[in-house]
Parts: structure tokens; sequence; C-alpha cells
């Protein structure tokens, strides 16, 4: 019964990291946050895999898990914080985050050959068109518009974690779960810190907000999101995750609008179930 609930479980912290980031970013900068966040990560996984005595990765596994680190954990969350701490709603990062399975069908289908069916390239439409319903009203002047380079961000961060997905299946190894996590977390820690140093101050402002926010991202979502992954993929509940996914956006929008006060007009909202339904139907594969 209880593992039933990890799909419900699992979708439901993937929502809150994008609440996460709009809770930590006034009080630290992205790429320190993240370095912070992805070396502790990684640490905990690997004094687990350690612990364990699994057989690490050699050299050629070991690169491909750390580029998967960079892209799918490294340049598409720091993109996201980036997007958030200038500016971009949670609700609306949410929402653009969800673009993510349509991207990655794009991108299977120039890299890897697979087929779109019809219904998908109609999915394929439809989430784009929603999400130009959603935004189109904050790209009016005001104060509350929204900078596009944020919203540019926020897409480059998705176009990285779709293009992570796909090198995943492509150069994917069978590499011990907990090691090859640990590995793509210190490469994503190695890569913010790099960017930290060259490009940001360091300054955190220790505030509550920012130590729950800390604790919430790294030992609830980094270790806590991937156990729960992990006991599905052992139990055979994967496949409800898909279908689940598809709420995130909705899920974000609601707790952007608890938290923060984050509000969407009925175009937005009307334009929110459309990426939705569009999203669902990029996802749809017909029984053989």
């Amino acid at each position: 019964m209880l593992v039933r609930l990890f799909p419900v479980f699992f979708v439901f912290l993937w929502a809150t990291g994008f609440i996460g980031a709009g809770l930590a970013m006034p009080y630290a900068e992205p790429f320190s946050f993240m370095t912070v966040r992805f070396i502790f990560a990684g640490l905990i996984f690997g004094i687990w895999a350690l612990s364990s005595g699994v057989v690490w990765p050699r050299r050629k596994a070991f690169v491909q898990a750390g580029i998967t680190g960079l892209l799918i954990h490294a340049i598409y969350l720091s993109a996201i914080f980036w997007a958030v701490r200038h500016g971009l709603p949670a609700g609306i990062v949410g929402l653009v985050s969800g673009l993510q399975p349509m991207i990655t069908l794009l991108i299977a289908a120039i890299f890897l050959g697979e087929r779109i069916k019809q219904q998908q390239v109609l999915g394929l439409v439809a989430g784009f068109i929603g999400v130009a319903m959603v935004i189109s009203p904050k790209l009016s002047a005001g104060s509350d518009a929204i900078d596009p380079v944020t919203l540019l961000a926020a897409l480059i961060g998705v176009l990285a974690i779709s293009s992570g997905t796909v090198w995943q299946k492509r150069f994917g190894s069978a590499m011990d779960l907990k090691a090859g996590t640990a590995i793509q977390y210190l490469a994503a820690g190695m890569f913010t810190l790099i960017c930290a140093v060259l490009f940001e101050t360091g300054r955190f402002q220790l505030t509550s907000e920012l130590i729950i926010a800390l604790v919430w991202l790294t030992i609830v979502i980094s270790v806590g999101a991937v156990l729960a992954l992990m006991v599905m993929i052992r139990e055979g509940a994967l496949s409800k995750v898909s279908s689940l996914f598809y709420l995130v956006p909705a899920a974000a929008a609601i707790m952007a609008y608890v938290l923060f006060g984050e509000t969407l007009n009925l175009l937005q909202i009307a334009g929110m179930l459309v990426t939705t339904i569009g999203v669902a139907l990029t996802g749809i594969q017909r029984k053989p």
C-alpha cells in the first residue's frame, strides 16, 4: 500500500523544488548555493556507495556519468535558480520545466532517430501554445513584467536536462545507481564551484528561509526523491510517474500562490491546462 503512494510522493517532491528555489534565492547567489547542495548530496551518495562496497565505474563510464551530472544537475538547476533569482516567478518556472518531456522527445527524434507519432506532434504544438498563453500577459510592460532573459535561462535549463536525459539513454551504463549519482553530483558541484568563483561573490545570508531551503533541497529532494525513485524501479511502479508528472506545473503554481502570492489570470490558467494536455499527449504510447 505504501509503495503505491511513492509516485505521488516523488512528483510532490519534484514540484517543491521550484518553491525551494523561490525561498532560497533572495538570500544566496545561485552558483554558490548549488555548489553547497551538490557537494553535500554527492558526499552522501559517495559514502553510501563506499559503505555498500559497490563497484565504481571505470574511466569511460565515469566521464559519461560526469557529463550527465553537468547537464541534468549543474546546468539545468543553475539556470532555473538563476532565473528565479532574477525575477522569474516560481510557478512559471515550474510550467517551463514541465516542457522537459516534450523537448526530450524532439531531441531523441533528431539524434536517436526515434519516431514521433501524430498525437505527439499535436502535443508538442499544444504544449508550446499553452506556454505562450501563460507568459504572454507577463511580457508586456509593467512592474511585474517578465524579463525575457530569465525566460531564456529557464529554457536553456530545460534544454540541458532534456539533452542529459537523451545522453544518459544513449551512453548510459549498468553502473550502480549510488556510485553513478555520487559522480553526477560531485561533477556538478565542481562545475558550479568554478562558476561561483568566476561570477559571484560567494555571500550567503544565513536566514531561516535559506537554511530550510538548503536542507530540504539537499536531503529531501536530492537524496529522498532519488531513494523514492529507486523503490519505484524495484517495485515496478515507475510507469505511473510519467502520467503524474503532468501535474507538476499545476502543483508548483498552487504552491507558489500559497507561499509567495503568485497569481495567474484566466488566460494563464487556460494556458497551463493546454500545456498539461500537450505534455500528456507527447507521453501517450500505443499498445502493440
